[in-house]
Parts: C-alpha cells; structure tokens; sequence
C-alpha cells in the first residue's frame, strides 16, 4: 500500500512538472473548429525552443495539440496518424473524429500505471465539427470549449466570457487567439506567439501570428 501511495504521489508530482509549459484551446462552433496554441518549449525554467509546433495534423480534417512531455506527445501523434492510414486502407472511408479520440484514449488508457505525460484536445470535422478533451489517463469528453496546459485557467476564463455557438468562424479564431494571448501576459512558461488551425468541411487553413502582431 505505501508503495502503490508513493508511486501515485511520483507521477502527480511529475504530472504537474510536465504540463507547465504551453497553452493550447480548441472552439467549436456550427462552422468548424478552430485550434490555437502558443509557442514555446520549456526545460524547467529554460526556453528550449521558440517556435515549437503543438498542433499536429494527423489526416485531412483531423488534428490535435499537443501539452505535457514533447517525446510522449510527439510517439502518440506518430501513433494515430499511422492507426488513421491502416484504418482508411481497411475501411475504405475516413475514420471519424470520435472513433480516432477513442482510441487514443484506449491507448492511454493502457499505460496508465506508466502513463504518457500528455494532455490533448483531438479535433476535426466528419459529418460535423467535433472537439474532444484527453487525460493522460485515457479519459475522454466532448466539449464547445476547452483549454490545456499551465495557462488554461486564463485562457479558458477568457473564452467562458466571449464564446457563442452561433459565432462565425473567424470570430472563433479571433477568439482562440485572444484567450491564448491572454495567458502569455501571464503564464511565463507559455510565450513567443501563436499558431492557429482551422478545420471545417472545405479542409484546413493555418495561421501564424508572431509577437509582434500581438503586441
């Protein structure tokens, strides 16, 4: 028992190290969904990189950003990019974007006693938008709304005022970038601009937006 104890208060305890350092949301709204996150990596209290990339592609209309360890984030894109391509090839139709979070989520869900440090929003549009919310312990939720990383407390108060499901796309991403510029000014572990990517039935568009333009 005290060893079970003393194992679960070691992984808290890296828990909350490996997820200070970035800000990443996800909108939905009746159009698309939209994704944002900032862009630096952090070694404890040293930037290792400035234009680090948190929203990754993994099929057509299909991302996720990515908050936690970069080499757990990075193995479970590989991961669901590679299961998208085998499905497809069996399938012979897209996967949806809720099938593709159940499964990483069962894969989570599997290593949960050495857990990948990681906490995800997967996103996309089949038939419709879709937004789902990952823990590092394989749970999975749809939402509107939702924020991940050490600046999500800011980012999501920011988006809790503002967001209406009748609002445009743009208005969303504008938005998106707002509640991520929010917590640069206050999360020093999350910094040096923002990416954005915008999934709707036509397909993708991303945008980048420096410091400079968020001055």
């Amino acid at each position: 028992m005290f060893s079970q104890k003393s194992n679960l208060i070691g992984l808290e305890s890296l828990r909350e190290t490996a997820l200070k350092g970035t800000t990443t949301v996800g909108i939905l709204v009746k159009e698309g969904v939209i994704l944002a996150a900032d862009r630096r990596a952090t070694a404890g209290h040293y930037i290792a990189h400035r234009k680090a990339k948190k929203i990754v592609r993994v099929a057509d209309r299909l991302a996720l950003t990515t908050a936690g360890l970069v080499a757990d984030a990075q193995a479970l894109a590989d991961l669901l990019a590679n299961q998208i391509k085998h499905y497809m090839i069996v399938a012979k139709h897209p996967i949806t974007v809720r099938l593709a979070a159940h499964y990483l989520a069962q894969v989570l869900y599997s290593y949960r006693a050495m857990p990948f440090l990681v906490q995800l929003l997967v996103a996309g549009y089949d038939s419709a938008p879709r937004l789902y919310v990952l823990d590092w312990y394989g749970s999975v939720l749809e939402e509107k709304y939702a924020a991940t990383g050490s600046g999500s407390p800011i980012a999501i108060g920011v988006i809790e005022e503002e967001y209406r499901e009748d609002m445009s796309i743009e208005d969303a991403r504008l938005l998106a970038v707002k509640a991520v510029k929010a917590a640069l000014k206050r999360d020093a572990a999350s910094g040096d601009g923002i990416d954005t990517l915008t999934i709707t039935r036509n397909g993708t568009e991303e945008r980048e937006f420096p410091l400079i333009q968020l001055a």
